[in-house]
């Protein structure tokens, strides 16, 4: 005899809440408190509670499928990494389902997974930066679906398959010393990153082995425009500066472009990196020095893990995969300027930022 379905009644009966509550918390989970949310969404997974906006879904034949739930994919890295996981995906004979919530708190993405679960899906990949305690609540809270995690600190106890920061980060600060830097610039992405936070770990212990620890810092969002601004930032708190390491290639498409509003570009410029290797970065002026990150590779060992995951949900997955630091022409050998030359630079730089 088959088995009746948990119905949104059973739920609210389970939970001791209202089914107006229940539809609330599936449809606008950030107006509910979360201890009212913990108690529905534990009711559902205790019922196998379906929404019945899926039950035509799940009684046909459709084809099985994985969730994504991913940063704005009007960002390269995600676009990138959400068209190599559908691509590879469809070696497996899987649909994905794609979410791109507002904000990556508990609410929001909670409410994502309770949409993938109404499609009978069982399976997701979550490219955001998140917390280790978050990564980690979203586990615990959802054992039915098998989640694995790319943008998460090494520390967080969840499966995982993302890139090492450490290596791309180190080669940037190796080859600038190489080439005779000894002042250096970190523009971070937001403090509130995870990514931008770990790729700012990996500068600073790359140059504390190095021996330097007067490096200045400011935080941009990952923006050309911000790159602009905390350019004239770095210059003006250090005008000495003869390397700028940061954290992506749009920002250091912004840097570039205010360098050469100083004039500082040619054989005595700022030697500048990048992070990522986007398609545009090889036909920046000049040609950026970048960290290459190879999303299809990302996209295709996501999907393989995830599907060994499913069938056996006990697995305890965490890869790691390399970078590599691409050098183009944006990086150059330090010196080249006499003391009156460096003088008449930091006044044209003092100038200028009183007028900006």
């Amino acid at each position: 005899m088959q088995r009746r379905m948990a119905t949104l009644e059973d739920v609210a009966r389970e939970a001791g809440v209202s089914q107006q509550t229940v539809s609330r918390v599936l449809n606008r989970p950030d107006v509910v408190s979360e201890r009212t949310r913990d108690k529905v969404i534990h009711a559902m997974q205790a019922l196998h509670y379906v929404p019945n906006r899926s039950a035509q879904l799940l009684a046909g034949k459709s084809a099985p499928s994985i969730g994504l739930i991913t940063a704005s994919l009007t960002l390269h890295a995600p676009s990138q990494i959400a068209a190599a996981i559908k691509s590879h995906a469809g070696a497996h004979q899987l649909e994905v389902a794609i979410a791109m919530p507002v904000t990556a708190d508990y609410a929001s993405l909670q409410a994502r997974l309770h949409e993938f679960r109404a499609q009978n899906i069982r399976g997701a990949i979550i490219n955001l930066p998140l917390e280790s305690s978050l990564a980690e609540k979203l586990v615990s809270e959802n054992p039915d679906i098998s989640c694995l995690f790319l943008d998460i600190s090494p520390e967080t106890d969840v499966c995982s398959v993302r890139f090492n920061h450490l290596d791309g980060c180190g080669a940037c600060v190796n080859h600038l010393w190489t080439l005779g830097h000894r002042e250096f610039g970190l523009l971070a992405g937001p403090e509130s990153s995870v990514s931008a936070r770990m790729r700012l770990s990996s500068w600073r212990e790359a140059l504390h082995r190095l021996g330097v620890s007067n490096a200045v810092t400011v935080f941009g969002d990952w923006s050309a425009a911000s790159g602009w601004h905390k350019a004239f930032e770095l210059l003006h708190q250090q005008p000495r500066i003869s390397a700028i390491v940061v954290a992506n290639d749009q920002m250091a498409l912004g840097v570039l472009s205010a360098l050469a509003q100083l004039n500082r570009t040619g054989s005595k410029a700022v030697s500048v990196t990048g992070y990522d290797d986007t398609a545009d970065s090889l036909y920046f002026q000049p040609p950026l020095t970048t960290v290459a990150q190879d999303f299809d590779k990302l996209g295709k060992k996501a999907v393989e893990l995830l599907v060994q995951k499913m069938a056996a949900p006990q697995m305890r997955i965490r890869e790691l995969l390399p970078t590599r630091l691409i050098v183009r022409q944006s990086t150059w050998p330090c010196g080249g300027e006499n003391e009156d030359e460096k003088g008449a630079v930091i006044a044209q730089l003092k100038t200028l930022v009183e007028r900006l």
